[in-house]
């Protein structure tokens, strides 16, 4: 099935089950709380694992002059020491094609690897991994964004355009009567999930079975081929639980290549996780970025010029770059607009996509400079975003497929109390805390992905869905088996899921809010076939049949499911691609965040009070799992506003608080009381769902409305985040 054109009234609009949209429990959650679910490094696959440890570059750049294994490889339990005199030669590319390790002397950044360490228990690999002796001469790096803003250059090759253009900004905003030109900065942060990276690799003749924790097992699937040069179907790939990833279990990282490597050399299982404080080096983060945004309008509010202008860093090889502005394509009206989008080339390690990557920090620019931009007109906050509401997408002037940001900003005024909200900072006090609100739009793009599926109902009254499909904890498992139930007339404990491995059908995978929608859409298509098969087989008519308490019925004739199936089974396959539908409409999730905050007057300690989140995402599929969506992505905004910043030694290419204790993600005591709710929604130009993704719409402008709130509460306003007690001390306007 192809999105070609908008879909019309289904059999999920029918609801004659009524499964679909209900806070059904995940499935799954009984495996997980009881230890049924096994990780990657929980897994047990043929003979004992040996275990492996990576050894990391200790400079920023520069070239191994030596490297002596001679004390690890005596040291108990040590079976070898993978370097780059002894490891294959590999495929190359970016992150998104390959992931070549040990490949030779250069090192690329602190923390690269530089040796793999396998012994019989991961304690003596780690002990041996100490014993190796690497000297370096030691080159020059760049490793900080600002200094180095001279040398940005235009991404190219990247998955989005980086610059765009309507009209003619320079002028308009000159001529403009109210300008408003600030500058925003956003900082290094780590995924910091859960669970670690980890993989168990094994051989089977020539084929490679990896178990590791990856988001896109397909897309895995041919990153590891082409790194290992073997054929791709040489590769299997299993994953049916993650603990988390935000985007950082993208792509292949080393633990699954070293290991595949010393797998095969050692002819015999090889394990690998690791580290907390290697995953802040071995793997992804989220590039910092220098923000500009330029508003310009009339005395009205109207916007007559709008700019956005983003700076951020990569390794020198890579082109990917954090979309700061493309948000900012679409989000409000304006005639006369630019976004411009440049790479600093430098010496650290792979930045990559993030929880919302572009949305997420660049709404932190782009709705502070919006409340700014109201404060210089005297206008309501809301109110400038209702005067700059499009009728159309402002760039690419197509319709919207669905738009109701205005609801979502007008329930949630009522909701919250806005009215009662003092627009002069500083006016309300409770004992020592000076109190604000804030306000901030959120929107997130909806893309769609080739995705595959197939379900069988066998003659037990099983209907079991395989697909390549990932749980990174979002619900999947739960949310597919609604779709299944209530496409096949089935109760919930009726359907298997089986997913996360790639024998099944190719699957989007779970990112980029697409993994609902495009897999959903799959498995709809399939069980649309299935339904129809069977409506055949009662000799009634498939566009008419109704399936719903283990039967199928059209008009006063109804037959038992179970009576058509025969002792094989019946299956159906099905498909979803992205369509003529994408490029006709512009397709976006909506919300709206309101925040309430504590500033402490003499400290300038900031405690979040409480925090609201109205969101539109098309047809809800689960009303439990997506509330805890929007939640996890509001706390996500919380931490990204307040306290997460990987720092750099711009001396070193090295990040200090590479650990958890260190590198600080909001607790319970930071998020006292936050909510989030869904205003009903159908988007017929999205999928045949109707729905549109979740999962990062709720960080999407979180922070802003934080930060908005503090300078409301004190007024300071802090435009470096996160925003730290130092910065707002420095900024607190002397109270009385």
């Amino acid at each position: 099935m192809k999105m070609n054109t908008p879909v019309g009234a289904n059999a999920l609009d029918a609801e004659p089950q009524g499964v679909v949209g209900k806070p059904l429990d995940r499935v799954d959650g009984r495996l997980k709380v009881t230890g049924g679910a096994r990780y990657a490094y929980e897994v047990q696959q043929g003979p004992a694992a040996a275990y492996g440890c990576v050894v990391e570059a200790s400079i920023g750049r520069g070239r191994i002059t030596s490297i002596d294994t001679r004390a690890a490889e005596r040291a108990p339990g040590v079976v070898l020491v993978l370097t780059y005199a002894n490891a294959p030669e590999q495929g190359s590319g970016n992150h998104r094609e390959a992931h070549p390790v040990l490949t030779g002397p250069e090192v690329s950044y602190y923390g690269e690897p530089v040796a793999f360490v396998v012994a019989a228990t991961f304690e003596q690999a780690r002990a041996a991994a100490y014993l190796v002796h690497v000297t370096y001469e030691k080159a020059s790096g760049t490793y900080a964004l600002r200094p180095n803003l001279e040398r940005a250059r235009s991404p190219r090759g990247s998955d989005a355009s980086p610059d765009s253009a309507v009209g003619d900004f320079v002028v308009a905003f000159a001529a403009a009567p109210v300008q408003l030109d600030a500058t925003y900065t956003t900082p290094l942060q780590s995924h910091a999930m859960m669970e670690p990276h980890a993989t168990l690799a094994t051989w089977d003749g020539d084929t490679l079975v990896l178990h590791t924790a990856n988001q896109m097992l397909s897309q895995g699937q041919k990153v590891v081929a082409t790194t290992l040069k073997i054929p791709q179907e040489k590769v299997r790939l299993v994953s049916p639980f993650i603990g988390g990833g935000f985007g950082g279990k993208l792509w292949v990282n080393a633990d699954a290549i070293l290991a595949a490597i010393a797998s095969r050399q050692l002819k015999r299982p090889v394990k690998t996780a690791l580290t907390r404080q290697q995953i802040f080096h071995v793997t992804t983060h989220r590039s910092d970025t220098i923000q500009r945004v330029r508003l310009g309008t009339d005395r009205d509010g109207k916007i007559l010029a709008i700019g956005h202008d983003s700076f951020s860093g990569n390794l020198g090889r890579e082109q990917v770059f954090e979309g700061a502005a493309i948000q900012t394509r679409s989000l409000y009206a304006g005639a006369n607009r630019r976004t411009r989008h440049r790479l600093v080339p430098l010496d650290i390690p792979v930045a990559s996509s993030m929880r919302a990557p572009g949305e997420a920090v660049g709404l932190l620019a782009l709705e502070c400079a919006m409340d700014e931009l109201a404060e210089k007109l005297d206008l309501d906050p809301i109110e400038l975003r209702l005067r700059n509401e499009p009728t159309e997408d402002p760039e690419r002037h197509v319709p919207y497929s669905s738009r109701h940001l205005v609801a979502c900003l007008q329930e949630g005024a009522q909701r919250f109390g806005w009215a009662k909200r003092n627009p002069k900072p500083g006016q309300v006090r409770d004992g020592r805390w000076l109190v604000g609100m804030g306000v901030a739009a959120a929107t997130r793009g909806n893309p769609l992905m080739p995705s595959k599926a197939n379900v069988r109902l066998g003659p037990d009254g099983i209907a079991t869905v395989k697909m390549a499909m990932t749980d990174i904890g979002t619900g999947t498992y739960t949310i597919l088996t609604q779709i299944a139930a209530e496409m096949l007339g089935l109760p919930a404990e009726r359907i298997r899921m089986e997913l996360g491995d790639t024998l099944f059908p190719q699957a989007s995978g779970s990112g980029g809010s697409f993994g609902a929608a495009s897999s959903g859409s799959a498995l709809f298509d399939a069980c649309t076939g299935l339904r129809a098969k069977l409506a055949r087989l009662a000799g009634m008519d498939p566009d008419a049949a109704s399936f719903a308490d283990g039967r199928i019925a059209v008009g006063g004739q109804s037959r038992a499911i179970l009576d058509l199936v025969g002792a094989d089974g019946i299956a159906a396959d099905g498909e979803i691609e992205p369509g003529d539908t994408l490029k006709n409409y512009s397709q976006q999730s909506y919300g709206a965040h309101f925040a309430e905050v504590g500033v402490d007057a003499d400290t300038g300690e900031v405690r979040l009070r409480r925090m609201l989140g109205v969101f539109t995402a098309g047809r809800v599929l689960n009303a439990k799992t997506a509330r805890s969506q929007a939640i996890g992505g509001m706390i996500f905004g919380v931490g990204a506003a307040l306290t997460e910043a990987m720092e750099l030694d711009p001396r070193f290419g090295y990040f200090v608080n590479h650990d958890l204790a260190e590198y600080h993600v909001p607790v319970h005591a930071d998020v006292p009381d936050v909510d989030a709710i869904f205003l009903a929604e159908l988007d017929d130009k999205a999928n045949p769902l109707k729905s549109k993704g979740i999962g990062e719409l709720g960080i999407c402008g979180a922070g802003a409305a934080l930060a908005n709130a503090i300078y409301n509460a004190c007024g300071a306003r802090v435009r470096d985040y996160p925003i730290t007690l130092d910065k707002v001390l420095s900024a607190l306007p002397a109270q009385t």
